[in-house]
């Protein structure tokens, strides 16, 4: 079935061409800056799974200006296809972490280039205060800005064993201030942690329809080495998704999310050379396209069951299409 172009579901690329008429593409950037959850000031270890590289393994050097980033990641992009128009994304560690004046000069220079359709901008919550939403919003007035939020789980067992180091309490503010400047919110989620079975993912999904958020990054775990997560993995083996069961699992996720919600991603990458598991995530084409595949096998689509009701016997079905 058929509802947003070529796909089941309300995706990234279809957005972006609704809005602007084109493909868009993603230029991953690094500004330099660091994290609390490293810094000492909410922790000194990170979140459990993240590597080195805070998040920002695919982003380029932080050595050189937010241009000179943006004319590599052009010319590298521009050798396999043409390229009018990207999106610049923060993406390295946490991207409003840094005095405001900083944030002002880097994000300015990207956001003045006439080839950059908008500005995306990976954070955390309790690093957005007043000073900085207020930079976003005027950002937001020149042209589009996207914060995305780390949230990762509704749930707060896991929350505290992933050393997130915020409530949910805190996303919740967070949300609010920066969708009442008109501020775009897209919501990462991490499938897979440990304690985390399918049920407790689909809290978290039902949670996020009910928040006023416009995307939403469904994100595989990756146990990458050098990790504390890789440490604990190997110390209490955990189960790991097979291609199979994710695949089950985004085609859950998927029918039960609010149509309009843009999904962002439905797996990720992690570095070939630090992935421990799950190994079959490496070939990220290949995973796309099993998914692909069972949206048309299974014939379901972004929004099936979001307002679903229940027959006497408890089976649900689904909403009627758009």
């Amino acid at each position: 079935m058929t509802l947003w172009n070529d796909k089941p579901y309300h995706s990234l690329d279809y957005e972006l061409k609704k809005r602007f008429g084109e493909k868009i593409y993603r230029l991953s950037l690094n500004a330099g800056m660091t994290c609390p959850n490293r810094d000492g000031t909410v922790g000194s270890g990170g979140c459990i799974f993240c590597s080195a590289g805070g998040s920002g393994e695919f982003a380029a050097d932080a050595s050189l200006s937010v241009s000179e980033q943006l004319e590599e990641a052009r010319k590298r992009l521009q050798n396999k296809r043409p390229v009018n128009r990207y999106i610049a994304y923060f993406q390295a560690y946490t991207n409003t972490y840094a005095p405001v004046p900083y944030l002002r000069a880097v994000f300015t220079e990207a956001i003045r280039r006439p080839e950059v359709a908008l500005l995306s901008i990976a954070t955390r919550p309790d690093c957005l205060g007043p000073e900085v939403v207020s930079l976003l919003a005027e950002l937001n007035r020149i042209k589009p800005v996207w914060v995305e939020l780390g949230l990762q789980t509704v749930h707060e067992d896991t929350a505290a064993f992933i050393r997130r180091g915020y409530p949910l309490s805190v996303f919740e503010d967070a949300l609010g201030r920066l969708r009442a400047h008109g501020i775009e919110v897209v919501t990462h989620v991490i499938l897979g942690l440990p304690g985390e079975d399918n049920g407790r993912i689909l809290e978290t999904i039902r949670y996020l329809n009910a928040q006023d958020i416009q995307g939403i990054k469904l994100q595989l775990l990756h146990i990458l080495k050098g990790t504390d997560l890789a440490v604990f993995y190997e110390q209490h083996p955990f189960h790991v998704f097979t291609l199979e069961e994710y695949t089950q699992l985004i085609l859950s996720c998927t029918e039960r999310l609010r149509p309009d919600i843009v999904i962002h991603r439905l797996t990720g990458d992690g570095p070939a050379e630090l992935l421990i598991a799950p190994l079959w995530s490496r070939s990220k084409r290949h995973v796309l396209n099993t998914i692909h595949q069972a949206f048309r096998r299974q014939d379901t689509w972004q929004g099936k069951y979001h307002q679903a009701h229940f027959t006497s016997k408890g089976i649900e079905t689904p909403c009627p299409t758009r």
